[in-house]
């Protein structure tokens, strides 16, 4: 009999969003086949794990101070809620509401039944929509016989410049711009196509049009749906009890295996001759075989300024943008509109001081009482960013006087809430998957160092479960 102990396997996780708890949760898993016995620490810098999700009990409000939905097409995040037995706790969004608004003149407009984001599906809605005039209606048809780009040329775009050449100028003004907007928070003139919507450069060399790949694949999903294998979700899910209860359970399951320590800031990341020499705030230094850094990209370049000089300027290199999101609770007498979509989008054309607002209990049930309403409306971005300077009693002025406005709304709400997220939300501007293999190639030659977040390969919901979960299987292997 072998009385051998197992060797043990040191590894630390650096930043506890949902990022690292997906990292840690993986490594949890994936402990249980490892011949070594798994010793996980997870440092987190503020006194929550979480990062940039919360979810918020305001009297009889369920109050989303992060994002309130994750994408269904993109697998990792309802594989991890099967995982963590939370499956049956998905909820669907409401189709009652099912569709998106735009600004029009300071007035809300519905966005063409069919419109896939950077193109129409069906040509009707098109034509009758108020949102374009007759000279961008013609600018969008052609779009069927202009040729497609060389297959040979794979140099990266914008997607301003890919609409403008596809499209014409008026579809990214009117209705482009502040859809991907409302997601990337980004200027669409430095924001890659390639990094973030390559499906259309994809269906450009495939179709030869995006008109003929939309109208094509919206059969397709017409299909599906009304298959016995169609969608359970929808597009859009969450669970009941909001997206924190995701990140709830992953703690419960990492503390079981594991060491969470909050308030714990990490000072810097060494190399060390067996493995990496984590040095946390107070100066206590502690020895692990592997790190995985779940940060932004400026944060990790400052921990590992010492050990690659070349690596951290790459990090350096992704700029960031900071936003904020004013959450508030209403009447429904109190509002003219009648609110019957999920959201509203605002183009930068409307010179107006706000991105987008979400009707975020039109979305899903459960999240306001009967005869009221939550509003998130989003201020700042890349493309606003003196709208961060404001006090949050200017802020909230602002959004009130853009609600009544757009959207009539009066009276005094129930509650009004600021969340500001400085440096939030990564920049994939043009060459964004070049600086990516970048890092990623000078990582590779760092053995026990790995990375993870919202920052490389997508940055919602499932993109950032999947870089962590990526990360620990790499670290592993």
């Amino acid at each position: 009999m072998n009385d051998t102990p197992a060797p043990i396997f040191r590894v630390a996780v650096v930043g506890g969003g949902l990022s690292g708890l997906s990292a840690a949760h993986r490594l949890v898993e994936l402990s249980k086949t490892m011949e070594s016995r798994l010793d996980l620490t997870l440092f987190e810098a503020a006194s929550r794990t979480g990062g940039m999700i919360a979810t918020q009990q305001i009297g009889n409000y369920l109050v989303e101070l992060g994002a309130d939905s994750f994408i269904t097409n993109k697998p990792a995040g309802v594989a991890l809620c099967q995982r963590l037995g939370m499956e049956n706790e998905l909820i669907p969004t409401i189709d009652k509401w099912r569709k998106s608004l735009v600004l029009k003149d300071g007035k809300p407009v519905e966005v063409p039944e069919g419109f896939m984001l950077l193109s129409p599906a069906k040509v009707w809605p098109i034509l009758k929509s108020p949102i374009f005039s007759w000279g961008g209606k013609l600018r969008m048809g052609w779009e069927r016989f202009l040729p497609a780009r060389k297959s040979s040329d794979t140099s990266d775009e914008s997607l301003a410049s890919f609409v403008k050449r596809r499209f014409g100028q008026e579809l990214l003004e009117r209705l482009v711009q502040p859809l991907v907007g409302g997601i990337y928070t980004s200027d669409p003139e430095k924001l890659s196509l390639r990094a973030t919507l390559p499906r259309f450069l994809d269906q450009e060399q495939q179709y030869g049009s995006l008109i003929k790949a939309s109208r094509s694949q919206a059969k397709k999903q017409s299909k599906a749906e009304n298959s016995e294998s169609g969608a359970r979700y929808g597009l859009f899910t969450a669970p009941k009890n909001g997206i924190q209860s995701i990140l709830d359970r992953l703690r419960e399951k990492i503390e079981t295996s594991a060491t969470i320590r909050s308030d714990c800031p990490i000072k810097s990341v060494q190399q060390a001759e067996q493995g990496w020499s984590v040095i946390i705030g107070g100066g206590e230094t502690e020895q692990f075989d592997a790190v995985i850094l779940a940060l932004p990209t400026h944060r990790a370049a400052e921990l590992l300024a010492g050990v690659s000089p070349e690596l951290a300027g790459d990090l350096s290199s992704i700029e960031y943008a900071s936003s904020a999101i004013v959450v508030s609770g209403h009447n429904l007498s109190d509002i003219k509109h009648p609110l019957d979509a999920f959201g509203l989008v605002i183009p930068e054309i409307e010179k107006r001081n706000i991105i987008a607002v979400s009707f975020s209990s039109r979305k899903f049930p459960g999240r306001a009482p009967e005869g009221k309403v939550i509003l998130r409306t989003f201020v700042g971005g890349a493309m606003h960013p003196e709208m961060m300077e404001l006090a949050d009693d200017e802020m909230k002025e602002t959004v009130r006087k853009e609600l009544a406005a757009m959207l009539g709304v009066s009276g005094e709400p129930d509650f009004t809430e600021v969340v500001r997220y400085q440096n939030g939300m990564p920049q994939y501007h043009v060459g964004h998957l070049d600086r990516v293999a970048s890092i990623e190639s000078r990582v590779a030659d760092l053995p026990g160092l790995e990375l993870a977040g919202n920052a490389y390969r997508g940055v919602g919901i499932p993109d950032s479960i999947a870089s962590g979960e990526a990360a620990a299987e790499r670290v592993l292997n």
